[in-house]
């Protein structure tokens, strides 16, 4: 390939740009996963993490992807057999069904259209018909990264008490935590899985689970089988800061940092800021006649935007000439909306410049390829933005 000038936009729903701040902290030179420095690096990680979360209980993190974490959440609280209720939203929801039934669960799963979210009524009546309480578990992903439908874990949560069921909340945040608002102890949460890659800025390398007491009640009667994922000896080496197997040394220095920045912004600052940001792209996607996967407004996305191509255009087709022509990356269509659908990632380490960017480098490419659109989305997102800007400069301090 020849040179292509410029900075590379990667504009996926993660991995997601890492600021040149975390670069810095993760290539400082290597120390002793057992020595005195590192376990002060460990507890302060693991403390930060906890307001992240939100919860007072225990986080544990794993050198893993997201998906180790959803083993991790399974295999700590569930024996062979168990009933799970799961929610096939999107191909993610889909492959960690896929995790739990090659585990050995018991999964019945809700299908959708993949254009919806986890529907409360569903779950409220499923654990309402189930009264001998087979089912131990629900399973839901909150932002399905491959449609760009949310799901509300309030609403279900507060479904599950409704019914006045016993089961675990088992909540998959890889592509909502530091992006979205998620209340781990408020809503109820009995394991929230989480990954390094999306809004904590960080490369792939990390996944996380923060634990409910309940959870880790459950983790002692758990039969399924488990090692590198146990809890029990992480819990018990993470309380001097240490972990029972070689940590990602470098990205838990990443992790401190990524952590700064989030208290620095504050986390309201920065749910707002992928709002304005989800609303915006939206508004552009509009503009241009098109249209995104999810269906309902309060269902929509803050931290991706899945688009659907017109009938008869190839999506990875799109994606190609744009990355050719403009050296930028967009997500592809998964599962069965492979080359039916392109996805816009707006999270993490992104601002409204950012932003512009993205859009533009995306109408042009729409134009480029042939593909049937109106124009003006950029303008109607920069609209917006400036819009939202001069309303928050009104609003008192």
């Amino acid at each position: 390939m020849s040179y292509l000038p410029g900075r590379h936009f990667v504009q996926l729903p993660g991995p997601t740009n890492v600021p040149e701040r975390i670069l810095r902290a993760i290539s400082r030179p290597t120390i002793d996963h057992r020595g005195p420095e590192f376990g002060r690096l460990g507890l302060e990680v693991l403390d930060g993490m906890k307001d992240i979360f939100k919860t007072k209980s225990k986080v544990v993190i794993y050198p893993s992807s997201g998906s180790g974490a959803w083993e991790g959440a399974l295999t700590n609280t569930l024996s062979p057999g168990d009933k799970v209720l799961m929610f096939e939203v999107g191909q993610f929801a889909a492959l960690w069904i896929d995790v739990a039934r090659k585990l050995g669960l018991d999964v019945e799963v809700v299908p959708t259209d993949w254009r919806h979210g986890a529907d409360p009524k569903i779950v409220e009546a499923k654990l309402t018909e189930d009264h001998q309480h087979k089912i131990k578990a629900v399973g839901i992903v909150q932002n399905e990264t491959s449609s760009g439908v949310m799901s509300s874990i309030s609403a279900v949560r507060q479904a599950m008490d409704r019914a006045n069921h016993p089961a675990l909340l088992l909540v998959d945040a890889i592509s909502s935590l530091g992006c979205i608002e998620m209340k781990h102890d408020e809503w109820g949460v009995d394991v929230t899985v989480a990954g390094s890659q999306k809004g904590l800025m960080l490369p792939p390398g990390l996944g996380l689970n923060a634990i409910s007491e309940k959870a880790l009640a459950a983790s002692k009667t758990a039969k399924l089988p488990r090692s590198y994922w146990d809890w029990q000896p992480m819990l018990a080496q993470n309380a001097t800061g240490y972990f029972p197997y070689t940590p990602a040394t470098n990205l838990l220095y990443g992790l401190k940092e990524a952590q700064a920045m989030l208290r620095e912004e504050g986390l309201p600052n920065v749910f707002r800021r992928h709002q304005r940001h989800g609303e915006a792209t939206r508004r552009a996607v509009k503009a241009w006649g098109l249209e995104v996967v999810a269906l309902n407004p309060h269902e929509f996305s803050n931290s991706v935007t899945a688009i659907f191509m017109p009938a008869g255009h190839s999506a990875d087709g799109f994606r190609k000439l744009v990355l050719e022509h403009f050296n930028m990356a967009l997500g592809s269509g998964l599962g069965k909306l492979a080359d039916r659908v392109f996805r816009i990632g707006h999270l993490a380490d992104f601002n409204d410049l950012m932003l512009a960017g993205t859009l533009g480098g995306v109408e042009m490419g729409l134009d480029l390829a042939g593909v049937p659109h109106k124009k003006g989305g950029v303008a109607a997102a920069l609209d917006y933005l400036t819009e939202s800007l001069k309303v928050a400069e009104l609003k008192p301090v």
